[in-house]
């Protein structure tokens, strides 16, 4: 678990998870609504903090109904979700890879706002028949809390479900996923500069901001503002992944039995113009890939008595991959098992080369 992560249940294999920060803001909702219930009817002493901290719970109930929403969706388009996670300002759900399709990224983003819309009319009928005093008065501010977070959240800018709403009408629009992100990241920062200005647009309807608001759209508006930024380092690593093709960047390798001293497969290597070195078997099949790193670091006078084999990682599954690969398919292949040497194989099976981490690495800070 991340630190500050407190893990509350586990549901058809989905974490359901709390940062600690929401403690902090179920202590601000029970003294903010404790105070209110408190002017509007007195006596009620302790009772109107207890309803305070019951309004935060069931506020938090509705946000994890919001993003339960998106699990399902994303679970309807066979994407595997893994944690629920519920903090300060919301909720987030971490799903594993991405929307296919314009359509898809749209689904799975609308359905968490129109779930909190929904929950928010509901409340809102309700409130004529929940009588008097605090009943009505939390059911009023489900009502609100909703509704204002459903309208919120289909505000056009990342990281809001909004903005991916955009995105996916932008990338339906243009083909191009990437634009669609850049937009909806600067409709972002927009959003953000708007939330840090809205306590001095209540001085235009007579209201005197208070320290309170202040500080919520400070919090809000660095919130959009990160997340925004953040998308628009994703759109800029998109555009550059186009140029990341596994063959170009591949070094020429040779083949070399284990036990052959690492001063000689340098030779070889040397003569060879090779940059790298594979691990054969006695039958000629690839069993391993010399590290650069080790080979370096091992002394030119040792290096006669060095094996290669002993400086080899031994080739896992993931750590031989196709030479045609490029872009995110390449990043998520190496992503998959994180390791400094990689070894392409046609699809024969017949070796390319080898793909250093550190080559790929330099090509795409180049592009």
């Amino acid at each position: 678990m991340p630190p500050g992560t407190l893990r509350l249940a586990t549901v058809s294999g989905i974490d359901i998870t709390v940062r600690h920060s929401w403690f902090l803001i179920v202590l601000l909702i029970s003294v903010i609504t404790g105070s209110r219930l408190s002017e509007i009817q007195p006596g009620l002493g302790g009772l109107a903090y207890l309803v305070g901290v019951a309004l935060a719970v069931l506020l938090y109930v509705s946000v994890l109904l919001h993003e339960i929403s998106h699990a399902v969706a994303a679970r309807a388009f066979q994407m595997p979700v893994t944690s629920i996670n519920l903090h300060f300002l919301g909720g987030a759900t971490e799903m594993e890879g991405e929307a296919t399709t314009p359509w898809r990224e749209f689904v799975i983003a609308v359905v968490g706002p129109l779930t909190s819309l929904a929950l928010g009319g509901i409340a809102y009928a309700a409130i004529d028949s929940s009588g008097d005093g605090p009943v009505r008065y939390t059911v009023a501010a489900l009502a609100y809390a909703n509704l204002v977070v459903g309208a919120l959240n289909l505000v056009p800018g990342l990281p809001l479900d909004g903005g991916r709403v955009l995105q996916a009408a932008v990338w339906a629009a243009t083909k191009r996923r990437a634009l669609g992100v850049t937009v909806a990241a600067w409709g972002g920062r927009v959003a953000a500069v708007m939330a840090v200005f809205y306590p001095m647009t209540l001085l235009l309807f007579g209201r005197d901001p208070s320290p309170i608001d202040y500080l919520m759209a400070f919090m809000v508006g660095a919130f959009l503002w990160a997340g925004a930024t953040q998308a628009l380092l994703v759109a800029q690593v998109r555009t550059r992944l186009p140029g990341i093709r596994a063959r170009t960047l591949a070094r020429p390798a040779i083949g070399v039995p284990a036990d052959l001293p690492l001063s000689e497969a340098i030779r070889r290597a040397q003569e060879a113009n090779a940059g790298s070195l594979v691990i054969i078997s006695n039958l000629g099949q690839p069993e391993g890939v010399v590290n650069e790193a080790a080979v370096a670091s091992t002394p030119a006078e040792r290096q006669p008595w060095m094996p290669a084999g002993d400086l080899a990682r031994r080739l896992e599954s993931g750590l031989m991959i196709s030479a045609d690969l490029s872009g995110e398919d390449l990043l998520k292949a190496m992503q998959t098992t994180p390791a400094s040497e990689y070894v392409l194989v046609e699809p024969t099976g017949a070796v390319y080369g080898v793909l250093v981490t550190k080559d790929v690495d330099a090509a795409f800070r180049a592009g």
